[in-house]
C-alpha cells in the first residue's frame, strides 16, 4: 500500500513538473514572439528600395518587425556614441564610422557562430572585418566622371584631373564625407608619396595646386546631376554607386575609373553592444551578406557584393566596384584617417573651401 501511494506521489509529481515545464516553455516561446522586433539604423538612400528587397524578406523569413533608423553614416553614428542605449539592434555605418566604433569597443565581435556567412566573404570584405572595420555589406570606390563633349577630350587618369585646361570645371567630395579621404589619397598618389608617411602633408599640397580646378566641393553626390544639368561642372570625382543618378541628367556623361587603379569604402552592419535582441541582429547581419540577398542589392542598389559566390554578368557588373575594378581597388586604411581627420577638416576647410 505505502509502495502504491509512494507510486501515484511521485506519478503526480512528474505531471506537476511536467506542467511546469510547459507553463514555462509557453511563457519563453510567448515573450519571444513579443520580442520579435528590432531597430535597424541605416542610409536613408533608396528607402523603397531597402524595404522592398532587404526589410520585407527578412521580416517574412524571421517572422519580425523592423522599425527603420533613417539618416547619413556620421549623423547615425554619432548619435548612437552619445547614446549607447538607444535602442538600435543593428546599425548600417561607412567603414570610417564602423572602425572607429570598433576601436571603442561599441559593437559586438562576431564569429562564424553567430553569423555563417562571415566563411563567404569575399578577400577584402574579409581583410576589413580582421582589421577591425565591422561586417562589409556593400564596396564602393570612386572614379571620374565626365561630360566628355564639353571636356573635348578623354580622362584616362587621376592626373588629368591637374590639367589646367580644367580651370573651375571640377567638384570634389568634400573631406566631410565618405569619399573625401579617398581623394586625398588620390592626391597623395599624383604627389607620389604614400599618404601613412608624411600624414597628408604632400596630398594637402597638391589639393592647393588643384584648388583652381574645382569650382565646388560636394556633400551629397545626388547633387553633381543637378550641378551637371546646369552647366556648373564638366567634371567630378564620383563614388561609383551615385553614377547611375548622375548619368541619368545627361547622355554625354562617361565614368572612368583609372587603370592604376581607385581607393575603396566598404559599407558595414555592426551589432551595438547594448541591442535588445541580439539573437535577431546576428540572424540579420546573416541574411545581409547570404548570397541571395547580396546578389538581389547588388542589381537594385548598385553596389558591390562582398560574398565571394556572388557572380554577376558583364551586363549587370555595370560601374560597380566587381571584378577587374574590384582587383584594382585599394584598401584604405581608416584607423589612420580617423587618427588624422580633425586635422585634415582644418587644412581641407582651409584650402578648398574658402
Amino acid at each position: 500500500m505505502k509502495k502504491s501511494l509512494l507510486a501515484v506521489s511521485a506519478v503526480a509529481l512528474l505531471a506537476l513538473t511536467a506542467c511546469g515545464n510547459s507553463d514555462a516553455n509557453v511563457k519563453k516561446e510567448g515573450s519571444k514572439k513579443a520580442d520579435n522586433t528590432m531597430v535597424v539604423s541605416t542610409f536613408g538612400l533608396s528607402e523603397d528600395i531597402v524595404k522592398k528587397d532587404i526589410i520585407n524578406p527578412f521580416e517574412k523569413e524571421s517572422s519580425t518587425k523592423v522599425t527603420l533608423d533613417l539618416g547619413n553614416s556620421s549623423d547615425r553614428f554619432t548619435k548612437l556614441k552619445n547614446n549607447k542605449k538607444a535602442n538600435i539592434d543593428i546599425i548600417e555605418l561607412a567603414q570610417a564610422n564602423s572602425t572607429e566604433g570598433n576601436a571603442s569597443d561599441m559593437f559586438e565581435k562576431l564569429t562564424e557562430k553567430e553569423v555563417p556567412n562571415l566563411a563567404n566573404l569575399t578577400d577584402g570584405a574579409k581583410e576589413v572585418f580582421d582589421n577591425g572595420g565591422g561586417v562589409p555589406i556593400a564596396v564602393n570606390s570612386i572614379g571620374i566622371i565626365y561630360d566628355k563633349e564639353k571636356v573635348g577630350k578623354e580622362i584616362k587618369s587621376w592626373d588629368d584631373l591637374w590639367d589646367p585646361a580644367l580651370k573651375g570645371k571640377i567638384s570634389v567630395p568634400d573631406i566631410s564625407t565618405t569619399a573625401g579621404p579617398l581623394m586625398l589619397y588620390v592626391a597623395s598618389e599624383h604627389a607620389k608619396t604614400d599618404i601613412t608617411s608624411d600624414k597628408g602633408k604632400a596630398a594637402f599640397a597638391e589639393m592647393e595646386k588643384l584648388k583652381p580646378n574645382v569650382v565646388k566641393t560636394y556633400t551629397k553626390s545626388s547633387d553633381l546631376a543637378n550641378m551637371f544639368q546646369a552647366g556648373e561642372i564638366e567634371v567630378a570625382v564620383v563614388a561609383d554607386f551615385a553614377v547611375d543618378i548622375i548619368k541619368s541628367s545627361s547622355e554625354s556623361l562617361e565614368y572612368m575609373v583609372p587603370a592604376s587603379g581607385t581607393y575603396a569604402n566598404y559599407n558595414t552592419v555592426n551589432v551595438p553592444k547594448e541591442a535588445k535582441n541580439k539573437e535577431l541582429a546576428y540572424d540579420f547581419v546573416n541574411f545581409r551578406i547570404s548570397e541571395e540577398n547580396q546578389k538581389t542589392k547588388a542589381l537594385s542598389l548598385n553596389e558591390g557584393p562582398t560574398n565571394k559566390k556572388v557572380t554577376l554578368s558583364k551586363e549587370e557588373q555595370g560601374n560597380k566596384t566587381y571584378g577587374e575594378v574590384a582587383e584594382r581597388a585599394k584598401m584604405v586604411d581608416f584607423n589612420f584617417v580617423n587618427e588624422n581627420l580633425a586635422t585634415w577638416l582644418d587644412e581641407w576647410n582651409k584650402i578648398m573651401n574658402q
